[in-house]
């Protein structure tokens, strides 16, 4: 199935929706709340719409789970082989403060495990993709792009601006005690962890709440670059379409 599917038709599907969000970031856009009191606008919608009419126009057919599609019993999607895994707008705190830091993030998922991501940041113009097999690349750069040769010496973490934990600062902490250096760095959306599969960053701590729609893209990119996004409370690597779509706790590096 993987090798039936083109990642340049991925990565145009995302360049489209990244458009239709590019178009309503430079206006005036209203702003709604959903029932668990995360920001929705908008883009968020035509983005998806743009995202879902791509994939499904697509020569393989696949199933579809996205963050702003309908909600799919587990016991229908539990027997899934493979399945389209969409946030078509990852970081909508980050979009409505017009900082640039916000993603598209399309993942294939197989098995439990990401095989394919895309994700694009329109605003700043950065293009990640991975094929299970093929590697991992910002844009024509194959990754990691930098390695840490001394990470007794220095490391370089990053965190989320919009949702820095206690537990994670706790955790930053107690890095800081093993290592000589820390720079701490903040960025938004799914680009936290490309930058740790670029090598622009060590480690990138989760200790906070996060959905499988929001790492399964970027995970694939990880996974691709040789990195790993382990489960904090035993250190497997993420699982994906669980009954519960809530991420654990996890570590990037």
């Amino acid at each position: 199935m993987l090798e039936r599917i083109n990642i340049d038709d991925i990565i145009d599907i995302a360049k489209r929706a990244g458009g239709v969000i590019m178009e309503i970031y430079t206006k005036d856009f209203l702003i709604e709340y959903k029932e668990d009191e995360s920001p929705l606008t908008e883009a968020d919608r035509k983005a998806n719409d743009v995202i879902v009419d791509g994939l499904e126009n697509l020569s393989v057919r696949l199933p579809i789970l996205s963050e702003e599609g309908k909600t799919i019993p587990y016991e229908e999607r539990r027997g899934w082989e493979y399945f389209w895994m969409v946030d078509p707008l990852d970081g909508t705190k980050e979009f409505i403060k017009k900082n640039d830091e916000f993603t598209v993030n399309i993942a294939l998922i197989h098995k439990n495990s990401p095989v394919l991501g895309v994700v694009y940041a329109p605003a700043l113009g950065e293009m990640y993709w991975a094929k299970q097999g093929k590697g991992a690349y910002k844009d024509a750069q194959r990754l990691p792009l930098y390695c840490n040769e001394h990470p007794e010496q220095s490391l370089r973490i990053v965190a989320s601006k919009s949702h820095l934990s206690p537990e994670t600062q706790e955790y930053i902490d107690a890095l800081a005690q093993k290592t000589e250096s820390i720079e701490c760095v903040s960025r938004g959306s799914s680009l936290k962890l490309c930058m740790v599969a670029e090598g622009s960053a060590d480690i990138y701590p989760r200790l906070a709440p996060t959905m499988e729609w929001d790492t399964a893209a970027a995970d694939a990119i990880v996974r691709e670059s040789g990195k790993t996004s382990c489960d904090y409370s035993c250190a497997q690597m993420l699982v994906y379409n669980k009954e519960n779509l809530l991420n654990p706790w996890f570590i990037v590096s």
